[in-house]
Formats: C-alpha cells, structure tokens, sequence
C-alpha cells in the first residue's frame, strides 16, 4: 500500500495548491509520500522544495496509471466532478480531501481538511509552512506578487492598478520568457521566482492575488492585501474576511489606495501554526 498526494497545478492556475501541498509535506518529511502534479515542470523541480518523490502527470483522470487499488490519497484539486469523486472514494482505501469551501460536507467514506468546517472526519486547519512564522526584518515597503500564472498578461494590461506605488515585483513561475524579461525592465526592483521566501518575509505590506501567499506573509508578519482576480476562485475571501485581510475587486485603484493609506492601523486576526495539528490528523489517518 502506498501514500500519495495529488494537487492541481498549471500555466492556468498557478501553485496555489502545490505551495500548501510543500507545508503539508515537509511537515511529513519522515512519511513515504509521492506526490502527484498535474504539471511535468513542477514535478521535476519539487526537490527544490524539499520534496523527495514526485511525478507529473498531466491530467487528473492519470492518477489511477500511477496508484492502484487500495492505495491511499491525498486530494487537493477542484477538476474532479461528483461521480469521479466518488469513484476515487471507492478506489483508494483512504480519501483525504482538502477543502476550501465553506458550504462544503463530507461524505461517509473520506476525510477532510478545510479552514471552515469541522467534526468528526475533519482537520480544521489553515496549511502554512512553518518556516514563515517568525520575526523578519522588513526591508521592503510594498511587493505585488499577481501570482505564479498570468497566460493572459492581465498584469500588463493593469498596469494602472499599481501605477505610483512603485512596489517591488514578486515573478511568477508560468510567465513566458519574453514576458518576464519585459516585467523586469518595467519594474525598478523585483523578486526573482526563487526568491519567493524573501519576499513573503521581508515584506512590510503584500498586494498578492495568491490566496496562499496571503496566509504565508500573515505568518511571516506582513500587511497582506487581497486581490480578488476574475479567474480565481472566491473561496477565500470569507476567510480572509475573519481575519481582517483587505479584499479589493475589480481593479479598484480608489480603493487600494484607501487600504494602504490606513494600513498601519488594521488589526489583523492571526493564524495558528497548524501544520502539527495536520500532521497528526494525517498520520493517524493515514496510519504513516
């Protein structure tokens, strides 16, 4: 019987999933977990990340090529519809999925954790790596990180929304060749893909569309703001709502700028270090 841990990752979706996928793992460094991407590249630079075993395998419908009957699964992703759900429920001895929906329900035969629900079956946690909680020295006034994907240049196109903030520029992972090299001569400082960590800490106030850099810079005692991009999932503005994050919308510059001119006196709620708590539920669950 074998672990493994599949997250939804992409040139369209970014790494959202595989960030938090890299708390959880590093948490269970002495587990027997590969873990499953639906992105080649990602998959093959993951020991960077410290994880030791991982395989790209492009769409989630693969993952029965790899695991087999009776193996056990973590699932983070949102492709699979409710009868495919319940396939992989009866697949795999043990179903964990990871929840961002606050109207969410676990069935029967699987375990969830989520940042809203809890009871029986249930780990209520927020996954971040323990790494980011700490004090930092903030030398960086205001970073932009729009995500680790951007297919359509909706960075470029909003050039307006930062326009006098003069932030420095965290670079996603999926931005073409052409695209970055044009990024880096439009913006005075930047932050280079790998230099990821340094921004979340050493950052005094966040604009970030990346609902997990969100929750990484409040470990790490940052100022994050909330960018609610189109073409992400709203699952995270109630949650970021409990812990006073400012949201903005729609590219609403009027409003941003209300938020940073009053930023110094938001009272931010705080997060717990959660991953042992995951752990444990994990390892229990998992019999690891």
């Amino acid at each position: 019987m074998r672990t493994f841990y599949y997250v939804q990752t992409g040139h369209r979706i970014g790494l959202d999933r595989f960030r938090r996928a890299v708390a959880i793992l590093n948490i269970l460094n002495d587990a027997d977990i590969t873990l499953l991407t639906s992105d080649y590249r990602i998959a093959q630079e993951a020991r960077e990340f410290g994880i030791e075993k991982s395989v790209g395998i492009d769409v989630v419908r693969n993952i029965p090529h790899i695991a087999n009957n009776g193996d056990q699964l973590i699932f983070d992703s949102d492709e699979a519809n409710p009868l495919m759900l319940e396939d992989m429920r009866e697949y795999f001895l043990t179903f964990i999925r990871v929840s961002d929906n606050e109207n969410d329900q676990r069935t029967a035969n699987e375990l969830l954790i989520s940042p809203y629900l809890d009871g029986e079956g249930i780990c209520k946690a927020i996954a971040v790596d323990e790494k980011y909680f700490g004090d930092f020295e903030k030398n960086v006034e205001l970073s932009y990180f729009f995500g680790d994907d951007d297919y359509e240049k909706d960075l470029q196109k909003h050039f307006d929304f930062i326009d006098g903030l003069n932030p420095h520029l965290q670079l996603g992972y999926y931005y073409f060749l052409d695209y970055e090299d044009m990024l880096k001569k439009k913006f005075n400082n930047y932050f280079e893909f790998e230099e990821y960590d340094a921004m979340i800490m050493g950052s005094k106030v966040l604009l970030t569309a990346s609902p997990q850099a969100v929750l990484d810079a409040l470990a790490a005692g940052s100022k994050p703001i909330y960018f609610q991009r189109e073409d992400y999932t709203r699952e995270f503005i109630t949650l970021f709502r409990e812990l006073n994050v400012p949201v903005v919308e729609k590219y609403d510059k009027k409003h941003l700028t209300e938020i940073i001119a009053t930023i110094s006196d938001r009272k931010y709620g705080e997060i717990g270090e959660d991953c042992n708590k995951i752990k444990n539920f994990l390892k229990e669950s998992l019999a690891l």
